[in-house]
Formats: C-alpha cells, sequence, structure tokens
C-alpha cells in the first residue's frame, strides 16, 4: 500500500483529495487551523502544520512516502498599487517556500520510494493575466517554474507535476462565491458554464500521484472549465 502526504488536506481540495486517496493508499493529512473538526478513517490520519513555522516535525512519517500534494494556497485580490511587499512576501513564503521547506524535509523519503510523485498547484491566472491577481499570479508562477525545474532535477526516481485550476467552490473562494448570483455569473464565463468542485481538481492529483501517470512529470495541467484555451 501506498503512502501519500498531503499538506492541507483539511479542506476544499485537500480534503477531497485525502478522502479519494484514502481508498486504497495510507494518507497522512495535515491541518492548520487547531480544533478543526476532522473525518478520518483508518487509512486516513491528521497532524497539525502551519507551513509558516521555520521547522516542521515530519519524524512520524514511514521511511517511504510514494506521493507528496502540497494543497495551501491563497487568494488575495486587490490593485497593485495597494500591494505591499511585505504582502509580496507573505504569499510568496505560503505558497512557494512553504512546498520547499516541506520537499527538502521528506525528500529521502520520495527518493527512498523510487518511484513517487509531487503534486503542486498553481492557478489559471499565470498563464492567462487577469486585473487584480498580481499577488496570488507571482507567487504560482514561481510554483510552475519550481515543477519544471524540479522534475528535471529529481527524474527518473520521482515525479512532479502542477495543477492550474479556476475558481473552484471552496472554503478559500468562498468570498467570491458567497451567493448564487455570484456563482452563476462566474460559471458563465467558463466555456463548460459552471465553476469548479473540489473533486474535479481532485480526481486529476489523485490520477497525477498514481502509478497511471507513471510517464508524466514536468507538465502544468489546466483544470479550468476550459478557460485557458477556449474563447466562445
Amino acid at each position: 500500500m501506498k503512502n501519500i502526504l498531503i499538506i492541507g488536506g483539511s479542506s476544499g481540495i485537500g480534503e477531497e483529495l485525502a478522502k479519494q486517496m484514502s481508498l486504497h493508499s495510507r494518507v497522512y493529512s495535515t491541518f492548520y487551523r487547531k480544533n478543526e473538526p476532522l473525518e478520518k478513517n483508518e487509512q486516513l490520519s491528521y497532524r497539525y502544520c502551519n507551513v509558516m513555522d521555520k521547522e516542521q516535525d515530519f519524524s512520524y512519517l514511514p521511511e517511504q512516502l510514494h506521493g507528496l500534494a502540497y494543497c495551501p494556497g491563497s487568494i488575495n485580490l486587490k490593485p497593485f498599487s495597494r500591494i505591499t511587499p511585505e504582502e509580496f512576501v507573505s504569499d510568496f513564503q505560503l505558497n512557494v517556500t512553504g512546498a520547499l521547506k516541506v520537499i527538502q524535509q521528506i525528500f529521502p523519503r520520495l527518493k527512498a520510494a523510487r518511484n513517487a510523485s509531487i503534486v503542486l498547484f498553481s492557478t489559471v491566472a499565470v498563464q492567462q493575466g487577469f486585473s487584480f491577481h498580481s499577488l496570488v499570479a507571482s507567487s504560482k508562477g514561481a510554483i510552475e517554474g519550481l515543477t519544471k525545474a524540479l522534475a528535471a532535477e529529481f527524474a527518473p526516481a520521482i515525479r512532479v507535476n502542477c495543477i492550474a485550476p479556476s475558481i473552484t467552490e471552496t472554503p478559500l473562494s468562498q468570498a467570491f462565491l458567497n451567493n448564487d448570483a455570484k456563482k452563476d455569473a462566474s460559471g458563465l464565463r467558463h466555456p463548460l458554464k459552471r465553476i469548479g468542485q473540489p473533486e474535479d481538481i481532485a480526481s486529476m492529483a489523485a490520477f497525477l500521484l498514481s502509478d497511471n501517470a507513471g510517464w508524466i512529470t514536468g507538465q502544468i495541467f489546466a483544470v479550468d472549465g476550459g478557460m485557458s484555451t477556449i474563447k466562445i
């Protein structure tokens, strides 16, 4: 049975991915809000983890890890003129530095599994360019570059891929989708005429973590209802 680590697996896409992977793998998932109610099963366990902390304790993990999904993210939208340098640094620390620290700490465990997989997350805004998205597009753009660089460096032992979703109905996006009118308006902007659901993105992540994706690495997958490539 495979061992999978999901950072940020207590809500949204990460939570759905943890549930899907626990059907056939041993899943070690982290949460970042203390006293958070969590649904567990025999194959799914949770540990507190704040990726902004200097050090993380991963000593509880098995010697071999077959997969890592780094799910923390942010959606801070504001005009460029109102963004402070500190906000850019904070976004980068969560989205990029946090991923770097986790990967470095668990790298020996991933390498020991020989055919391991890492899944990172970007956003459709990196390739499309949307107003007020300079914060998230900057940090997630770095994630896309990191994906390709690590895929080259870690091959052939570890595959590294990235998913770039459009807006998905999760707690993170609640401020933008807090009523039916906003959901409908956002959905109509997509060729498939709906917003994303956690299972849409988690299913792709589960595939990339599986042996079925054994010949795929260094790729950025747009799971975005057609937003990035289709104009209708």
